[in-house]
């Protein structure tokens, strides 16, 4: 007996699913308020089977969720897949570097119909529309596409005005987790007031039509909230915004609605969530009242410890301000991450070491793990412009580099990064350490009883800070002897080695901690069942 055929639907969207991908999910709801089949796919499944499961039924619109030109190549792998398995469907791409790069990419990704620039929702929906009807899809406003060989760009169309104005992502897929709890993404804003070089976010929202930053209202956002808490259990909320709105006396006004109603709905007794934010806006009495509405985790994107490299990243920040939010958000016992770049265009081996000392500063006593990289040159911002006018910009499309002011800089990175990666790379000792101090703060949180929780955080502190300064030790020491002249190669055997068995041990302290609190645990994290997953799979 054969199975059904599979229904076509209008548009089917693929891009990468981590954590949900919002925009993919606004795109999916919009097009299906306006009775439009759609279905979502994550980019890294097979591509073959990609192909096969689209050429039964070919949808009328292939649609492709890229934000950097680093995941260019595997893309375009799947779109050549489609397009060898007779499908016809009219490709469109959208994303940041598509938006701002649709020259480059348009010549390099011949499988492609067009770009949808900007903000999407209502491009997309257009543009299903002209291809249903039969109109002449070119006319659709927010497109950029090839005429015999020559970019053609249409009417920019408008960011939303009006965010509430839009459905609730679709989110078809089965929440991740944190610490065994249901955790999904969602967005209170969208844009960003600021102008750092390095990034594409406001340059994507400047080049478009429109109000750069619109904030949804409280209500709408904790709507969605508690419909998700409802539907999916979700525990751990994690707001994606570019920079969460808490800037001036507005902000404050909002920040304060929005606390209101997280205590009026019930949530702040059973959730918990997390935010981005400057450092500057990190005060002790506004995150004390985030902290009671649930507030566990405060990203931040700090980048520098170095004045001059805030400057040529165009922070608008100091060093002072970053080393106050940070120590105001220990303070007031919010846990914190960051983002930060160790190597930039400005970096000298001094500027290196300067920016390790200020590491030590903020998580030498390992309250979180030590992360940083090496800044990159996206496509469509203004540091790569830059970097191209003074003859700097290497490597090539999908993987652009640049060159340091001192050249043995070069040299040293590119030694430096194989023996650093069992730190900072996805998979690094570093990120595990930082995912049990998310799990712990979240069990704090929303596990009224746990036993033993200050002795696992004294453990896991002593680790952390432990790990933090063999890897602020290595670079500061290979700096010294490579500036030095001393090109003895490192050993990436011993980090290997060594993080390693900080796996083993973070393993053996976290399950500890779990065994000693199992029922516990398990009825916090499925109350309606005698027994099933206790927490997330355990770290080894």
């Amino acid at each position: 007996m054969t199975s059904p055929a599979r229904p076509r639907p209008d548009v089917v969207l693929l891009g990468y699913q981590d954590q949900g991908n919002l925009g993919m999910g606004y795109l999916a709801a919009v097009l299906q308020r306006k009775g439009r089949a759609v279905e979502m796919i994550d980019i890294r499944d097979d591509a073959e089977s990609i192909a096969a499961r689209l050429a039964s039924n070919p949808p009328l619109v292939v649609g492709f969720s890229l934000i950097f030109q680093y995941f260019l190549p595997q893309y375009r792998h799947v779109a050549n897949c489609l397009r060898e398995a007779g499908i016809k469907s009219h490709f469109t791409i959208g994303g940041h570097y598509p938006s701002l790069c649709h020259d480059e990419i348009l010549k390099s990704f011949p499988e492609l119909d067009s770009v949808a620039r900007y903000e999407g929702e209502e491009t997309l929906v257009d543009l299903v529309e002209r291809l249903r009807s039969g109109e002449d899809w070119q006319q659709t406003p927010g497109l950029a596409y090839l005429r015999e060989n020559e970019v053609v760009v249409t009417e920019p169309r408008a960011l939303v005005h009006d965010l509430d104005s839009l459905p609730f992502p679709y989110r078809p897929n089965k929440p991740e987790q944190i610490g065994g709890f249901p955790t999904l993404p969602l967005l209170a804003s969208r844009g960003c007031a600021r102008r750092c070089s390095f990034c594409s976010i406001h340059t994507f929202y400047r080049t478009a039509p429109g109000k750069v930053v619109r904030v949804r209202k409280p209500a709408n956002v904790i709507e969605e909230m508690k419909l998700l808490h409802r539907q999916h259990g979700v525990r751990v909320f994690l707001f994606q915004d570019d920079d969460f709105p808490l800037w001036g006396n507005a902000g404050r006004r909002w920040a304060d609605e929005l606390v209101d109603r997280v205590h009026e709905s019930g949530l702040a007794r059973n959730t918990v969530w997390k935010i981005s934010c400057r450092a500057e806006y990190v005060e002790p009495e506004l995150f004390s009242k985030l902290r009671d509405a649930g507030l566990f985790l405060v990203y931040m994107g700090i980048e520098s410890g170095v004045e001059q490299g805030l400057k040529i990243l165009h922070k608008e920040m100091t060093v002072q301000q970053n080393l106050a939010g940070v120590q105001t958000l220990k303070d007031v016992g919010i846990f914190f991450s960051y983002g930060f770049m160790l190597f930039d265009p400005s970096s000298t081996f001094q500027s290196v070491r300067e920016n390790l000392n200020f590491l030590r500063k903020i998580v030498g006593d390992g309250s979180a793990a030590a992360t940083f990289c090496r800044m990159l040159p996206y496509g469509g911002t203004p540091i790569r412009d830059l970097l191209l006018r003074e003859g700097r910009l290497r490597g090539t499309l999908t993987q652009p580099d640049y060159d340091f002011l001192d050249v043995r800089l070069n040299q040293y990175y590119r030694q430096l990064s194989q023996t650093i990666r069992f730190w900072i790379h996805n998979n690094g000792i570093s990120n595990e350490l930082n995912y049990a101090w998310d799990e712990l703060e979240a069990v704090r949180r929303l596990v009224p009883g746990v036993q033993g929780i200050e002795g696992y955080s004294a453990d896991l502190r002593s680790l952390t800070k432990e790990s933090n300064e063999r890897l602020f030790t290595l670079v500061e020491q290979s700096s010294l002897a490579f500036e030095q002249g001393d090109r003895t190669e490192l050993d990436p055997d011993a980090s290997r080695e060594y993080c390693e068995g900080v796996r083993t041990r973070l393993a053996r302290i976290r399950n500890n901690f779990v065994a000693d609190n199992l029922y516990l645990l398990m009825d916090a994290v499925n109350p309606d069942c005698a027994s099933g997953p206790v927490l997330a799979p355990q770290i080894h």
